[in-house]
């Protein structure tokens, strides 16, 4: 593998993952992970540009950011790229109403939307909310369409919380995609447009980009097909194997965020 340098060189703008990256969620709003708040400090007194760009979709992207400023971290929601807005957009830009299989957290991003007579169905991580009854629903709602349309808030597999790991919205999304011969259009990681939007609002270009996650599918080889570099901690949901994936290696691996910022402050916009 190429010296950190050479890996580094010419990045001008860095988005962070953060489940996994900043904080481990859990009871009482989860906890920070070591050395990540002052990372994210020394980060943002750089020259570097900084954005977030999540899969969460718990909670609105303003609950996100008052319970991130309250461990501590320098965020405001403007800096945030979340799928729950985005898919609002698409909704609005399609005339789609939707039929939402979501978690309560989230559910006050989607008060301006038209639900009713639900053409489209949008799935997120519904938390406690998977149960048969309502994907059931779901399912009776997309096989009544014509045109069945299914939105996924993201694909991942599988997250961290302090008390472990927990299923994500991909597993449920698959489900649905196989019972009703359909594939999900999805709104987050990987999806190519989701960075793309990041980097529009970061203003940098990707060759000019680094993502910094814990997930070597959604964050590392999303942001490598947009032509990004990435670089995976060791942190969240990252499993030793991800070093040994037989289909994606990440430009670099580090321990914490910690160690990211302190290669990036070294090595970056040179």
């Amino acid at each position: 593998m190429a010296a950190w340098g050479e890996r580094l060189a010419g990045v001008r703008g860095v988005l962070l993952d953060i489940s996994g990256v900043l904080y481990d969620g859990g009871e009482g709003g989860g906890a920070p992970i070591v050395g990540s708040v002052e990372a994210l400090a020394r980060l943002k007194r750089s020259q570097l540009k900084v954005r977030f760009c999540t899969n969460e979709s718990q909670k609105s992207r303003g609950d996100l950011v008052g319970m991130l400023r309250r461990l501590g971290f320098d965020i405001s929601e403007d800096e945030v790229t979340a799928p729950a807005p985005a898919t609002c957009l698409i909704l609005k830009e399609r005339g789609l109403r939707p039929h939402l299989l979501i978690h309560d957290g989230v559910r006050s991003e989607f008060d301006q939307i038209d639900t009713s007579n639900p053409n489209c169905v949008v799935i997120a991580d519904a938390g406690e909310g998977f149960s048969y009854q309502n994907m059931n629903k779901a399912f009776q709602v997309l096989m009544e369409l014509e045109n069945p349309v299914l939105f996924s808030l993201g694909k991942g597999r599988y997250y961290k919380e302090t008390s472990g790991l927990m299923l994500d919205v991909g597993p449920y999304t698959k489900a649905l995609e196989y019972a009703c011969g359909i594939e999900a259009e999805v709104v987050g990681k990987p999806s190519p447009e989701f960075f793309k939007s990041a980097l529009r609002e970061m203003r940098v270009e990707a060759h000019q980009a680094i993502m910094i996650g814990d997930d070597i599918v959604g964050d590392v080889s999303g942001a490598q097909r947009c032509g990004m570099r990435a670089l995976q901690v060791r942190t969240g949901k990252f499993r030793p194997s991800d070093e040994h994936h037989p289909e994606v290696k990440a430009d670099g691996y580090v321990d914490n965020l910690a160690e990211a910022v302190d290669l990036l402050l070294q090595h970056a916009d040179k």
